[in-house]
């Protein structure tokens, strides 16, 4: 009796490409496939990598080419294949652009490779040197190292460690590069909680016990306790099942050291940190383990959504109101957003932690699509700041200098308690705009339509926007007077200066991007604050996250109105969201603290719901505000931004979009219109803004519209769904 033939089967496999669909392959016959597997296979002249997006039968019809190889890795998930394609959609986005932001480079499908270390046999050599002496001291300072790095650190030649392994002093082990996280105990005791902290954690472990997807907002004043709730929330996820994985997004790199210590206090265990800042090395390691299930917490930035995780239960998204969780370059899109779809897509379950919670999650915690579990009050003796105004058309500061008399004396009476003082301002560098007294001139970047901002520690004049920088010219490009270039308005380092300027025996120090340039600087500026070592801390946003500093009890806003002006219809919220989390940095301990916020607007609804501490009447004027006008979340947005190097064909192609739109009740679009820098690195930008009611598709309704337009290659087409930047 003859066996039937085997089933032929054919593979979809989509490539981390600008590709529209997956592509169709043939499977040789022995080869096994899985949906989600990592496979090669033929692409054009080459060979590239990519996944199985669907197989089916092969009735040999078409001449298809075959899969190459198959790596021996865990294939990506169901959930994430599903999170994949339903973002696409929603973005409009090719699927291949949303795969290659999952996909790491080749090594992550790979064993981790293996490195040599040396480390001390117990037996001394015949013959004891110093150099060899000074070897044996870093082993026992710092592990087990290899060669290279034992001689760098002990300053010798690397044949000094050669000798020793020759002569018994040490021994040599083999290791993997890329060793497996330590696992979590999530039995171990966490610190006491305050009765509203414990009902809060209850309410989050009965939502994870019940399974599925959940969501909730936790929505707790600042120095409430919202870490260690979410915390209780880890620890029982991981005790229902000890293979759970858990995903922990924060806003700023800044913040992952101050977490992570608090993690391991917890935990007993470093999770893994993921963000832009680590090397290959460590994120190849981290891919590895969260795809081989291995890496139970993941702590990281809004990159880390896209990670393969296999058997995710919770996601917590700390600061979820924060603006920063939007990606405002290549692909756009709205971390917290998409979180939310991750954890459905995995039927997990999702925690949105903040002070200041975003109009979009308070309206879907009220409208019961979220659970909403609230922290009215700090824990211990730390109360909530005083917070006051200072309004500078009374209270005007000396010409040439940003600090009121109100706020000097606040700070000399802070200094001499022996407490601490942070004056914020949102502006880096020394002064945003530099100008020539005797033409008028205004130092602009070539790249853009902005000013220069001058950063007086470096002597350069920086565009924030695009990165030119320039040194600051001793005379006027224009009309060539010397010395003649003035700095206007101020920054932080301004501040700074002003602030040594007043109070000499003071130690002064500056907190921005710019001082704050790599992690290792953070965390030693941050020590020193928590020790005591500064007296007056300048800052601008990054000193507003997370940061909790025991002596700090007076926080002075240079510059409050900053931010409220423009065409962004979340500037309001954004000012007060930034404006109390800069004051909540105040009185975290037994020491009260207050907030001195100069203005020149003080009855604005922002400011003045913040004095009077009623963040119930600012967010219901600006939820009512954003319903009449149809704006998120009770409308769509979406912006279409369209790019040219030559600004005639930009003008002429924007007009062909406007007209291609497509017919459809409950959207209207304005532009093209120019935006406010119309200009960014030679290309001209044209903005079509959408907006839709809330029952419209705007994604479906976008994609249609791209559809009717032929590509052009020397125009860039930047699609947004809700749109954060309106500049």
């Amino acid at each position: 009796m003859t066996r039937p033939p085997a089933l032929k089967v054919k593979a979809s496999i989509l490539f981390a490409m600008p590709l529209p669909e997956p592509f169709d392959y043939a499977v040789p016959e022995g080869m096994e496939l899985r949906l989600g597997d990592h496979v090669r296979a033929p692409l054009g002249p080459r060979s590239a990598r990519g996944v199985v997006w669907a197989l089916s039968a092969d009735d040999g019809s078409r001449n298809l080419k075959s899969v190459e190889s198959v790596y021996n890795a865990p294939p990506l998930s169901e959930a994430m294949r599903e999170f994949i394609d339903w973002s696409a959609k929603y973005l409009v986005q090719l699927p291949g652009i949303m795969l290659r932001n999952v996909l790491r480079s080749e090594d992550t499908l790979l064993p981790s490779p293996t490195e040599i270390l040396f480390e001390p046999s117990g037996e001394a050599p015949a013959r004891m040197t110093e150099s060899r002496q000074k070897v044996l001291d870093v082993i026992a300072d710092h592990g087990p190292d290899c060669a290279a790095e034992l001689a760098r650190l002990a300053g010798v030649t690397p044949g000094v460690v050669s000798g020793l392994v020759k002569a018994g002093g040490l021994n040599r082990i083999e290791r993997p590069a890329d060793p497996p996280f330590d696992p979590p105990d999530p039995k171990r005791q966490g610190v006491e909680l305050v009765p509203q902290q414990a009902a809060a954690a209850d309410q989050l472990k009965r939502m994870i016990t019940a399974g599925g997807f959940q969501a909730a907002l936790l929505d707790g004043v600042t120095g409430s306790g919202k870490t260690e709730v979410y915390f209780e929330a880890i620890a029982h996820a991981l005790k229902e099942d000890p293979d759970a994985q858990v995903l922990v997004m924060l806003p700023e790199i800044a913040l992952t050291r101050a977490v992570t210590t608090r993690f391991v206090q917890r935990f007993a265990a470093e999770p893994a940190v993921w963000h832009s800042d680590q090397g290959h090395k460590e994120r190849r390691r981290i891919w590895r383990e969260v795809n081989e299930n291995r890496a139970r917490i993941v702590i990281g930035a809004r990159s880390a959504l896209f990670l393969p995780f296999q058997n995710l239960h919770l996601i917590v998204v700390d600061e979820e109101h924060d603006a920063t969780y939007k990606q405002g370059d290549g692909l756009h899109y709205q971390a917290r957003d998409l979180a939310v779809v991750r954890a459905r897509a995995s039927k997990a379950a999702i925690v949105l932690a903040s002070a200041t919670p975003s109009i979009e999650s308070l309206a879907n915690a009220r409208a019961g699509r979220y659970a909403y579990i609230q922290l009215p009050d700090r824990i211990g003796k730390a109360v909530l700041p005083d917070v006051a105004t200072i309004d500078l058309r009374e209270h005007k500061p000396q010409r040439g200098l940003w600090l009121s008399d109100p706020l000097v004396e606040a700070m000399a009476e802070t200094l001499e308690r022996g407490e601490q003082s942070l004056l914020y301002l949102n502006r880096r560098g020394y002064a945003p705009l530099v100008i020539c007294n005797a033409c008028g001139h205004k130092m602009k970047s070539p790249e853009a339509e902005t000013y220069l901002t001058e950063h007086r520690y470096t002597g350069r004049l920086i565009c924030h926007l695009t990165g030119f920088s320039m040194p600051r010219p001793g005379k006027c490009p224009e009309c060539g007077a010397e010395d003649s270039l003035t700095s206007v308005g101020p920054g932080v380092e301004r501040v700074a200066e002003e602030a040594k300027a007043r109070f000499p025996n003071a130690k002064v120090e500056i907190l921005s991007s710019d001082t704050a340039h790599s992690a290792e600087a953070l965390l030693s500026l941050i020590d020193r604050m928590e020790r005591g070592e500064i007296d007056i801390l300048v800052g601008t946003q990054i000193a507003a996250k997370g940061h909790n500093f025991p002596n700090l009890t007076l926080i002075g806003v240079v510059d409050a109105d900053l931010g409220l002006a423009g065409g962004d219809p979340r500037a309001g919220e954004r000012t007060y969201q930034t404006l109390v989390q800069v004051a909540g940095r105040a009185g975290r301990a037994e020491r009260p603290g207050r907030a001195l916020l100069q203005t020149h607007d003080p009855d604005h609804d922002a400011i003045a719901a913040l004095v009077a501490g009623d963040r119930d009447r600012f967010m219901e004027t600006e939820t009512m505000a954003r319903e009449v006008l149809g704006l998120p979340p009770f409308g769509r947005l979406a912006a279409i931004i369209l790019s040219s190097k030559d600004a005639h064909q930009i003008d002429v192609i924007a007009k062909q979009w406007a007209a291609a739109a497509p017919d459809a009740d409950g959207v209207t679009i304005w532009g093209p219109a120019e935006p406010r820098y119309g200009m960014v690195r030679g290309w001209h930008r044209r903005r079509l803004l959408i907006r839709a009611d809330r029952d419209v598709d705007v994604s479906a309704y976008v994609a249609a519209w791209r559809k009717r337009m032929k590509p052009v290659s020397s125009v860039r087409v930047t699609i947004d769904i809700e749109p954060y930047s309106f500049v």
